[in-house]
């Protein structure tokens, strides 16, 4: 009966989210509530497990997004991301714009949340575009698959942050892993597939933004820019490798500021004052206009804090009630790799609900006991969870709505150039996990 009642709760999950529209928060408590209440929890017990959930599910991840969030603005406003795509595409020429356009949206990608690096991107597509000749999917489509390859992949992103931080997996090897599965998911949905969309006519309407760039006198250096976009990426992946060498003292002040750095959350502070020094400070901003764009930037990552708490309390009911127990019991002998089951659910929950962010989390909450009890790689289920929860993103989706109206698209050709990307990705992504998974 628990696991009807688990099947029952994620279809009404999906129904309140997807059907009646309900607030993506709002609907995991109730439906976290609902199932407590129908598994035999008392309202007492289910009291303690909604803020156990929330607790233990944001705990130093709210830190680790907040500050995320914050780089991603400052590296926004300072014209660095402008910077970036510039010298890139100068770099690469016309004759191989796409490649200059996928590594840039990978740089801009891995700092940025999506929404926000989709919003800074889409004026410098079109603009290269348009200076350029080329068509303007052409151009789109290697920058876009970047983007989302970075939001579904890799930390310090909510969703492959809290899913590592619910499967104690290593966000350094989750950032190395990642990067290695990235590479192809996004050469194949990027450049490859982009060529395929050349003859597809893309009208962008040209009231929606300004295209008109930043004069170059006023963007920050190209070394600053990079090094301020991947400063948590070399500090998660090289703390990691300190940590594993051995040799190194135990104890001791050096060790300790070795671990202190080591942590994700303190690796993105440095990161931020960083970018608001460099990107701020020495180009003439105060120290109040800096604070200024960070509480913008945390005020904007609000609603997805409110999403993983809720995800929390949704896992946290399923543990304590014993559903959890009941699902392993169940895929203990099963014959599918952890890996595979792991993709599937995500894969089946996106197409469902339509949010990547909901679709991983939710899987997380429901498989983490199995794959926790089995001899998988927390890194590799983190990104196998990634990879699915970008699978085919349809109607219920807001980055389709987004990526349609931007580029002024009918459904069907939404459908065959934004949700063939997103399911290449996905499925791209699987493999590469998987061939991973074999070599390591």
């Amino acid at each position: 009966m628990l696991i009807l009642f688990t099947v029952v709760s994620i279809l009404l999950l999906v129904y309140l989210i997807a059907g009646l529209k309900l607030d993506t928060f709002v609907s995991f408590i109730l439906v976290s509530v609902t199932l407590g209440l129908v598994a035999g929890m008392t309202v007492s017990d289910i009291s303690i497990s909604v803020q156990k959930g929330i607790g233990a599910t944001l705990g130093d991840l709210i830190l680790i997004i907040g500050f995320g969030a914050m780089l991603g603005k400052l590296v926004a406003d300072s014209g660095a991301a402008q910077k970036i795509t510039d010298e890139l595409v100068r770099f690469f020429g016309v004759s191989r714009i796409q490649w200059g356009m996928m590594l840039s949206g990978f740089i801009i990608g891995i700092p940025l949340f999506y929404n926000a690096g989709f919003t800074i991107v889409i004026p410098l597509i079109f603009m290269i575009a348009s200076s350029t000749g080329l068509p303007l999917l052409y151009i789109a489509i290697p920058m876009l698959s970047a983007l989302s390859v970075a939001h579904g992949y890799l930390p310090p992103h909510p969703s492959p942050a809290a899913i590592a931080s619910q499967l104690h997996a290593d966000l350094g090897k989750t950032l190395m892993y990642g990067i290695l599965v990235a590479i192809p998911a996004i050469v194949i949905s990027g450049p490859i597939f982009g060529r395929s969309l050349r003859n597809m006519k893309a009208e962008p309407r040209k009231d929606l933004f300004n295209l008109q760039p930043r004069p170059q006198h006023e963007l920050p250096g190209i070394g600053i820019s990079i090094v301020t976009a991947l400063l948590p990426v070399v500090i998660l992946i090289s703390t990691s490798g300190i940590r594993s060498v051995s040799g190194l003292p135990q104890q001791g002040f050096v060790s300790e500021i070795i671990a202190l750095i080591a942590l994700p959350w303190f690796g993105m502070l440095l990161s931020v004052l960083f970018a608001g020094f460099f990107l701020g400070v020495r180009r003439g901003k105060s120290v109040g206009e800096i604070s200024s764009s960070c509480e913008e930037a945390f005020k904007a990552v609000a609603g997805i804090l409110l999403i993983i708490a809720g995800a929390g309390v949704f896992k946290q009911i399923m543990t304590d009630s014993g559903i959890n127990n009941a699902l392993a019991e169940l895929l203990k002998y099963a014959t599918l790799s952890p890996l595979i089951l792991a993709w599937f659910m995500a894969a089946i929950i996106r197409v469902c609900v339509g949010s990547a962010t909901v679709a991983g989390l939710t899987t997380v909450g429901i498989l983490a006991p199995t794959l926790l009890a089995q001899s998988v790689h927390p890194e590799l289920a983190v990104l196998s969870i990634g990879a699915g929860s970008l699978m085919f993103s349809h109607l219920n989706d807001g980055g389709f709505w987004l990526f349609k109206e931007y580029f002024n698209l009918s459904i069907k050709d939404t459908i065959l150039s934004w949700s063939l990307m997103e399911t290449i990705i996905s499925v791209v992504g699987l493999l590469g996990i998987l061939l991973l998974n074999a070599l390591i």
